[in-house]
């Protein structure tokens, strides 16, 4: 097996699915030699069970993972596969498997978590377009809208600056990166182009 490959020595490894847009892990299954070749040639998530055998994510429903990067950990005893993926990837309908949880401190979830979140629920909204959905109407009124209501949450964040109004200035700014993540969203972009053209800038 070359360095470029999980060492499969004593058997299946785990594989982390991670969606390359918002980070959010997906999901974990497992793989062998056979579905780690059939996911390259492919460029589609393949995994290994002992109970279905080789199996493609999506096969069936549709909600395939294409794969955008694949990367091994230090030992090669573990595969994490960045995904763009159609459609909900748990079998429940939710976005993740990891949707259950067992423990949470006071207050907010830290912030890249909300802002994965979020931008995945738009995502959706933006592809299904369920009836009373805020971002489906949105939608529906086209970009013209979407790029609109960007600006006047940006007047609304000048006018709390200005005035000093902290608590309104909290709020009118999360108004505004909303609606700035669903015009992301629909240009097909997300905030990790943001982050990119960022990270051009600071040097």
């Amino acid at each position: 097996m070359s360095e470029g490959s999980p060492d499969f020595s004593k058997g299946l490894v785990p594989a982390v699915v991670q969606d390359s847009e918002t980070g959010e892990v997906l999901m974990v299954a497992y793989q062998d030699e056979q579905a780690w070749s059939l996911t390259l040639a492919t460029g589609r998530a393949c995994f290994h069970s002992r109970r279905r055998g080789l199996w493609q994510k999506g096969a069936s429903s549709g909600n395939v993972l294409d794969v955008v990067e694949v990367r091994l950990d230090c030992d090669r005893d573990a595969v994490l596969l960045r995904v763009r993926p159609t459609g909900p990837t748990c079998h429940t309908g939710n976005v993740s498997c990891f949707f259950t949880s067992t423990h949470q401190t006071d207050g907010a979830p830290p912030s890249p978590e909300v802002a994965a979140e979020l931008f995945a629920t738009i995502r959706q909204r933006l592809a299904e377009r369920p009836e009373g959905s805020y971002i489906a109407g949105l939608a529906e009124r086209g970009v013209e809208r979407m790029a609109q209501k960007v600006g006047e949450e940006a007047t609304e964040v000048v006018i709390a600056g200005v005035t000093r109004n902290r608590q309104s200035l909290v709020a009118e700014t999360a108004d505004l990166w909303f609606h700035t993540l669903i015009l992301l969203a629909e240009a097909g972009l997300s905030p990790d182009d943001v982050w990119a053209e960022l990270a051009q800038r600071r040097r």
